[in-house]
């Protein structure tokens, strides 16, 4: 029997890690264009139960509502009371210990939160659990040594290579895994987004 006691408290002291992400550009014109490209690459009908990981502000969520999705999202304090105000159904909770049941979403939406997990193998199993069969899963993840240095960030904990996620993704039992990067500027630099979708295989 192992126990976990220090595992909970390191957790617990990470809690303090977290910051308030502030919102704007580039985090808009990125979504208001991939989250039509999903919707069209994978042909998403309307109705389709969609988990966004992280919501922060709710933006992709008012995205996902005016396709016509049914947007569930994961957030914490006061961006989820907001969320919730706006008519969303918020779950708070770790997003690699959900209580949420096997196979509830046709579409997760992970943008920006996988860099945030300590153990992103685990988080990326919980991610195919919650995936119906069939399903597709949508990632974006920050560029390691980029002008934005964001393997420095005080709560990027899992900052890898392309190949690196991709190989997770494979691990994890992901199937027909696209890949593209997002490059832009900033005032820092160039900076570059790792983005993949891909489903869960019957």
């Amino acid at each position: 029997m192992r126990d976990y006691t220090r595992l909970d408290n390191f957790l617990n002291e990470r809690l303090k890690d977290i910051y308030p992400e502030p919102f704007g550009e580039p985090a808009i014109s990125i979504m208001t264009q991939t989250v039509p490209k999903l919707m069209q690459d994978y042909n998403i009908p309307s109705g389709a139960k969609i988990l966004d990981v992280g919501c922060g502000h709710g933006f992709a969520l008012n995205l996902f509502k005016e396709a016509g999705l049914n947007p569930v999202g994961i957030g914490f304090g006061e961006e989820a009371e907001k969320c919730r105000q706006n008519g969303f159904e918020i779950i708070e909770t770790d997003m690699s210990f959900t209580d949420v049941p096997d196979e509830s979403f046709d579409v997760i939406w992970c943008r920006h939160v996988l860099e945030h997990s300590l153990f992103p193998f685990f988080t990326l199993s919980e991610m195919h659990r919650l995936l119906k069969v069939g399903g597709v899963f949508y990632m974006e993840v920050p560029a390691p040594e980029t002008a934005c240095a964001h393997e420095t960030n005080q709560n990027h904990y899992s900052v890898l290579t392309k190949n690196g996620w991709l190989s997770l993704l494979h691990r994890t039992g992901f199937v027909d895994v696209k890949m593209y990067d997002i490059n832009f500027s900033v005032p820092a630099g160039d900076d570059t987004y790792h983005a993949y979708s891909t489903i869960r295989p019957a």
